[in-house]
């Protein structure tokens, strides 16, 4: 659905655009260890978690939206177009990537890469989405994955709009939630971060850790 768009050029920061790439910051996840917070509106600092989240995304694709169910209007100030999840039974971030998926071939077919990003993780690097393109273009993969440390981070990627899922597949992902086994159907690539002089990819999942992001804000740029 569309909401009403607002000016938010107070939100946009300096990052590296990639031009062929449309975004989709992922903002429907349920905060079960927050205690079912709405994790999106935490606020670390002076800033909710949303908020920083889209200044880090929005200058790095061409255009920003924002996957969510439940109250989207929570959102409207934004000015961003809101698509909630087109499959049933809340299958988190796997059911926002397909759903996008399915939005920009729909309506935005001459775009070639679906990046994804989560709200929960509010250092990821400013160059995330340029990176992951460059990378699966080079090797021809249709799913690129961001990497840190030991770990690796399927919610941020980017999906090639050429990646079609069968019938059969959709209900394998529905019967298993797991992102891994998902992206391991398509030819598939890693980039690696790093992680000096902290973890981008640090996300925030309890109180604590919500502490913890505040004591690291001072040193992300």
């Amino acid at each position: 659905m569309s909401i009403h768009k607002m000016s938010n050029a107070k939100l946009a920061e300096p990052g590296v655009s990639e031009p062929n790439a449309i975004g989709l910051f992922l903002a429907g996840g349920r905060g079960t260890r927050m205690g079912g917070v709405d994790k999106a509106s935490l606020r670390l600092g002076n800033q909710t978690l949303i908020e920083r989240g889209i200044a880090r995304a929005r200058p790095q694709v061409s255009e920003l939206l924002i996957n969510a169910n439940g109250d989207v209007a929570r959102f409207a100030d934004f000015g961003l177009e809101i698509i909630s999840d087109s499959i049933g039974g809340f299958l988190g971030p796997l059911a926002g990537i397909l759903s996008g998926l399915e939005w920009m071939r729909t309506n935005r077919p001459k775009f070639s890469w679906l990046a994804t990003f989560a709200c929960d993780t509010p250092f990821f690097p400013r160059d995330m989405v340029e990176k992951l393109v460059q990378r699966a273009e080079s090797e021809r993969a249709l799913v690129a994955i961001a990497a840190s440390g030991d770990r690796h981070h399927p919610v941020f990627a980017v999906w090639s709009a050429a990646l079609s899922v069968s019938p059969q597949e959709l209900s394998d992902a529905q019967a298993s939630r797991k992102m891994d086994d998902f992206v391991a159907r398509f030819p598939n690539t890693r980039v690696m971060f790093s992680t000096d002089p902290i973890d981008p990819f640090f996300n925030i999942n309890t109180p604590a850790d919500l502490v913890r992001a505040e004591t690291l804000s001072h040193l992300v740029r």
